[in-house]
């Protein structure tokens, strides 16, 4: 998650909202577009996102940041689910994906390679373990500069 200033407090302030609602925070981006700062909140949940889901929080959250002023300038809310090929940035993500294809790039190359597609096998102890066409690579997790999952159709 991007940990920028703004990034941060929005997510404190709109953590216990997507609790309520039964709804996982997946990322926030906050950053500059065109002319303007556009705000994007991706929000997930088992069985997928409907568009309800993102009304509702776009309203409920729109309205915390701004009575809360944590953004100081104007800016573009934008609520989606992260689609089906979804980051993955956490211990959960890898556990909850285990089984699952993915692309992922590393900060640091393991074996002179850093970007792998391969087949989550397991998560553990801040290690992720990859079947990448055959080949086991155990890759630490702060080691992950980018993972989304493979869209299998």
């Amino acid at each position: 998650m991007q940990k920028g200033t703004v990034a941060q407090s929005v997510e404190s302030l709109i953590l216990p909202v997507l609790e309520d609602l039964r709804l996982e925070l997946v990322d926030i981006e906050y950053r500059r577009e065109g002319k303007g700062w556009v705000l994007r909140i991706f929000i997930d949940k088992e069985g997928g996102i409907a568009v309800e889901d993102c009304t509702r929080v776009s309203h409920q959250v729109g309205d915390l940041i701004d009575i809360d002023d944590v953004i100081p300038n104007a800016y573009c809310l934008e609520v989606s689910s992260p689609g089906l090929d979804r980051p993955l940035k956490t211990e959960q993500d890898f556990i909850k994906y285990k089984d699952r294809h993915v692309q992922l790039n590393t900060f640091a190359p393991i074996d002179t390679r850093r970007n792998f597609k391969g087949t989550i096998k397991d998560f553990r102890d801040g290690v992720l373990f990859l079947d990448a066409q055959g080949v086991s690579f155990e890759i630490a997790l702060e080691n992950i500069a980018k993972a989304k999952l493979e869209i299998e159709i």
